[in-house]
């Protein structure tokens, strides 16, 4: 398994875990903090290995935090973080594939959340991704938080997210950052505004929505 950076922290057997992950994960909790409801259900998409869910679950334990991701190894990592954390309300992960509605929840849900998916996904993911929130968020007022790195009209592209960029149409055509009014267009063709942009390190951004 895949060591943290922390060499205290063992990694559960099955878990992986991300170096990114490890950094991003206290300023997107502060973010969170600041608009998420104190209570209620979350929908997370594309969980990845599962830190940040039992990160958040934790944070937020009057909050059922349903974490979800296409990948069954990504779903066993979930699970392995999720057992060792032996949280209650953080339930197994769902089997989520933004391309595919098969299976999607029926809701409602206070809130979705979404952390660097967009940019490492076909454009497909996104609509998607706001096809799921328009039909799950409970309204008015679901917040959908979408965290990651977007192009913007009038703002120079950082250098880092420039080379990032590259390296993942180099990975994938399909792939690659977005341009954040075409990610704006795209939520309000599913009923949800773009209420706050908030900056976050490394160059990234919360973009959060409300239905």
């Amino acid at each position: 398994a895949v060591q943290t950076l922390d060499p205290q922290t063992r990694t559960p057997q099955g878990a992986l875990a991300s170096p990114a992950t490890a950094r991003n994960t206290a300023p997107i909790l502060a973010a969170l903090k600041a608009h998420l409801p104190a209570r209620g259900r979350v929908l997370e998409i594309a969980s990845g290995a599962g830190e940040h869910a039992v990160a958040f679950a934790g944070a937020f334990a009057e909050v059922e935090w349903t974490p979800s991701d296409p990948s069954p190894e990504s779903r066993t990592s979930i699970a392995a973080w999720a057992e060792a954390a032996g949280l209650p309300n953080l339930p197994p992960p769902l089997a989520l594939d933004m391309t595919d509605e098969t299976g999607w929840p029926a809701g409602p849900f206070e809130a979705v959340v979404c952390i660097n998916m967009i940019h490492i996904s076909p454009w497909a993911a996104t609509e998607g991704l706001m096809r799921l929130a328009g039909r799950v968020l409970r309204r008015p007022g679901g917040l959908l938080a979408l965290y990651g790195p977007y192009r913007e009209a009038g703002v120079e592209l950082a250098q880092s997210n420039a080379a990032f960029d590259a390296s993942l149409r180099n990975r994938n055509p399909d792939w690659g950052l977005r341009d954040r009014a075409e990610v704006e267009a795209a939520a309000k063709a599913e009923g949800l505004v773009l209420t706050r942009r908030v900056e976050m390190p490394a160059n990234n951004l919360m973009l959060l929505f409300r239905a």
